[in-house]
Formats: structure tokens, C-alpha cells, sequence
């Protein structure tokens, strides 16, 4: 039963794994993958919307990922089922999916005529699984990984959230801090939109 219900979230990770290695040693491939938004405005290739999410830049990135989605993406797969019950798998898989999109279109937007713009990676697609468990388990602990304190899951949402929308803002480094944001939002609004009693139970669950 255990493998049943944790299933999604390995078969993901597999998938990601073994497409991330080969993409790894291909650079043709791993260009034919990547998030480009000049060429999925010019020459329609929506696809790379998701296949971004199943590459990553070296084995830190991948490993990092992984690591996050094989923690989270159990606890929140096996939720998801049983409060959706038969219907918890499908949602699931589009809570992740949804993620790979919609953490996307903010720089998409901003880069759709921006030709030299790539990114990759399943970040943003992790971000909305970590934001439902959030949702789900606000008072859980988390450490976060530059302050290793042990963090009710909730202010560890807060700090996440604050941390990634500045350094978005800021804009000097590699890593995509608005595809992290926007997953997380995704994440957040996706789980209450499927069940709104949720947003009760989050608030009881901290300040009882």
C-alpha cells in the first residue's frame, strides 16, 4: 500500500534523473529542453514549458532537487490521497505539472523577445509541492538551509517567500528566485482552490 501511494513521486523522480544525466552528456539535448522564451514565442515550442523541469545543470542542482521533492513530494502525494481519495494522484500530478508552468510565465513575459534567456531545472515544480505541505502541515518542523533552527513549516513559508520575491527583485545570481516564488504561490493556491477548508484547518492547526 505504501508503494502505491508514494509511486507518483518516484516515478517522477526517476524520470527526472535519468533525463537530467543524459542531458547532462548531450548538449544538444539538454538545448532542445531548456526554458527558452524567445523560441516558445517564436517557434511555438510550448514543450519546453515542462521539459525544462526534467534537466538540470550539474548533479548539485539535480541532487539538491531531488532531495527536496523525495522529503516533500511523499508526505504531500500521500495526502493529497487521502483527502481527495481516488482523485488524489491526478491532482497531484497536476499540482506538479502546474507548477513547471506557471513558475515559468513570469519570465516568460518578461523575456519572450530575449533570445539569449535559458533556464532548467524543477525548482519551481518542488517549490508547489513544499508550498501544499505547507498548507497542509503548518506546524511541522523545517530547517531552513542557511539557518539551521528548526522552524514551524509555516514561518518557514514566510521567510522562503520573502527571501526569493527580494532576490528576485535583485536580480544577480543564476538561480531562478521567481520560478521558486511563483511555484510556491501555484503550490499554495492550488491545494486551497481544490479543498478551501484547508485554509480553516491552517489557521487552527497555529494558533491552537
Amino acid at each position: 500500500m505504501i508503494i502505491f501511494v508514494m509511486m507518483i513521486t518516484y516515478v517522477i523522480m526517476i524520470t527526472t534523473v535519468v533525463v537530467s544525466v543524459l542531458a547532462m552528456e548531450n548538449n544538444m539535448m539538454k538545448g532542445k529542453l531548456m526554458f527558452n522564451p524567445y523560441l516558445i514565442n517564436h517557434n511555438n515550442e510550448w514543450y519546453r514549458f515542462i521539459s525544462n523541469a526534467f534537466i538540470h545543470a550539474d548533479w548539485t542542482h539535480l541532487a539538491f532537487n531531488m532531495f527536496a521533492l523525495y522529503v516533500f513530494g511523499r508526505a504531500v502525494e500521500e495526502e493529497y490521497r487521502f483527502i481527495f481519495m481516488n482523485k488524489g494522484g491526478l491532482f497531484y500530478v497536476l499540482l506538479y505539472i502546474g507548477g513547471m508552468v506557471l513558475s515559468s510565465l513570469y519570465e516568460y513575459e518578461r523575456n519572450k523577445n530575449n533570445i539569449h534567456y535559458n533556464a532548467l531545472g524543477a525548482s519551481g515544480a518542488v517549490s508547489s509541492v513544499v508550498f501544499a505541505y505547507i498548507i497542509i502541515s503548518p506546524t511541522q518542523k523545517l530547517i531552513f538551509l542557511f539557518l539551521p533552527v528548526p522552524l514551524p513549516a509555516y514561518l518557514f513559508g514566510i521567510l522562503f517567500l520573502a527571501i526569493e520575491y527580494y532576490m528576485g527583485k535583485k536580480g544577480q545570481t543564476n538561480i531562478g528566485h521567481n520560478a521558486h516564488f511563483w511555484g510556491a504561490v501555484h503550490g499554495i493556491i492550488f491545494t486551497v482552490l481544490l479543498k478551501p477548508s484547508l485554509i480553516t484547518t491552517f489557521f487552527q492547526q497555529i494558533f491552537l
